[in-house]
């Protein structure tokens, strides 16, 4: 499955089928997809620090700008979203417990990513608009948990 049709089936979530098609996808396709996510999600900041004439690196070279950028934004993007992904994917391992559904870690946490595309590409196309806010992050996250319970609870409960 190429990452245009994760793209595509990530829209589809919480849809059965496009759930299902997920979960077929491999590891290293959700990670390497969630990197085009966020670097997608970067873009307005990386125009931004391009566009800036004062402030610490606004002197420095294209190349320089955009190895600065990539070590001190994307790289502690990228840490604290894995992190948060992990974080969610413990709750959904929880939930999806106390729901009595038999799903393990790595599946919740592919489910977790995809889920998140949606909140990613709004945010993106608002910091384009306008400033986001922090409160932002707040509502993707309940998002993210809701989206995650509604398709936990597709899933048929585990046998006794």
């Amino acid at each position: 499955m190429n990452y245009l049709q994760v793209f595509l089936n990530s829209i589809k979530l919480p849809k059965k089928e496009a759930m299902f098609r997920l979960n077929r996808v491999g590891m290293d396709v959700a990670i390497i997809y969630m990197f085009i996510l966020l670097a997608i999600v970067c873009i307005p900041e990386f125009i931004e620090r391009l566009n800036a004439t004062t402030g610490f690196g606004s002197e420095l070279n294209f190349i320089f700008k955009f190895i600065y950028f990539f070590m001190f934004y994307y790289l502690p993007l990228t840490i604290i979203a894995i992190i948060s992904l992990s974080l969610v994917a413990y709750i959904g391992r929880g939930i999806a417990y106390l729901m009595q559904r038999k799903l393990r870690f790595p599946i919740l946490w592919k489910m977790s990513a995809f889920s998140t595309t949606i909140p990613f590409l709004l945010f993106t196309i608002i910091a384009f608009i306008i400033g986001v806010n922090d409160t932002y992050l707040l509502f993707a996250f309940i998002y993210t948990i809701g989206l995650l319970i509604k398709m936990i609870s597709i899933y048929p409960k585990r046998r006794m």
